[in-house]
């Protein structure tokens, strides 16, 4: 086989590939730090969390999501409990057996959110990346909001196929501000159709994920670190619908970056409040 054009494996799940991008020392007395990307993400987006993460001695893996990115798609719907099945799958066949960390960026903390409610794997806490909530969908045009993102998405899947994704990616493809080989990929990756269209088929499928994740509350023990970005005043409801889970928790952590964006939050500059966020979750869960 010859050499990939971007990081990463290809890892089967049973007849499908999830490309997976691992970082950190082979083994580690701490929980392995899963990383999942937005609505129209992929794994190129954790790059420099991942870096730095690496350079605490803190192993962590970021993948694309069936349909997205370089991975296979997957069977519809593409909704939370669906993207969890793939992961479980995933750390199975990777040999993943121990406790998780689980972070979260946008949809991404919809995703988590979900697995801590739903599998029986042990879950070292939670870290909410400026995370999408359950609740958002009782603001005035959340609904409507969310219908036409899947919508334009779909649009931009048709578009990609003829090619006019490509200028788009040198605008809005790497606003996370990433470099070197992750932000090559990271562009390639926004101007792709299939990419496009398996990222709609996960925004159409959000409001039953939102409910799935939203069911119920997350267990009061479960250590959750939130990281914000935006002032207060411009986002004040969201930021008070993202903290909630850390302020509901026995061993919650709450960072606002108001200087960030919800893209560059996971970029070099303010990357390390993630870090912060995993560090209180690595200790919470040590006390």
């Amino acid at each position: 086989m010859g050499k990939l054009n971007y990081r990463g494996e290809q890892v089967d799940i049973g007849g499908r590939n999830l490309r997976v991008v691992r970082s950190g020392p082979a083994a580690s007395a701490h929980p392995l730090v899963v990383c999942e990307h937005g609505a129209f993400g992929c794994a190129s987006d954790w790059a420099i969390v991942q870096e730095k993460l690496s350079a605490r001695g803190l192993r962590s893996l970021a993948y694309d999501r069936a349909g997205l990115g370089h991975s296979d798609p997957g069977p519809a719907p593409r909704d939370g409990r669906a993207i969890n099945d793939d992961l479980e799958a995933l750390l199975g066949k990777l040999g993943e057996a121990g406790p998780i960390l689980l972070a979260g960026h946008s949809m991404g903390g919809l995703m988590v959110r979900l697995y801590a409610l739903e599998r029986a794997r042990p879950v070292a806490g939670l870290v909410l990346v400026d995370p999408v909530t359950p609740d958002v969908f009782g603001l005035p045009g959340g609904p409507q909001a969310i219908k036409g993102f899947g919508r334009l998405l779909q649009l931009a899947s048709v578009g990609a196929k003829l090619g006019m994704m490509v200028p788009v990616s040198f605008v809005s493809g790497n606003l996370i501000g990433l470099t070197g080989e992750a932000g090559q990929e990271k562009r390639r990756i926004h101007a792709s159709a299939p990419h496009a269209h398996g990222a709609a088929a996960e925004v159409m499928a959000w409001p039953d994920t939102s409910r799935m994740a939203g069911a119920i509350e997350l267990p009061d023990d479960l250590p959750v670190a939130v990281v914000t970005a935006g002032l207060n005043q411009t986002r004040g409801p969201i930021k008070q619908m993202q903290e909630t889970p850390a302020k509901r928790s026995n061993h919650g952590y709450v960072e606002h970056v108001t200087a960030a964006t919800h893209a560059n939050l996971l970029g070099p500059r303010y990357a390390d409040a993630i870090v912060r966020g995993v560090d209180h979750v690595l200790q919470a869960g040590s006390r």
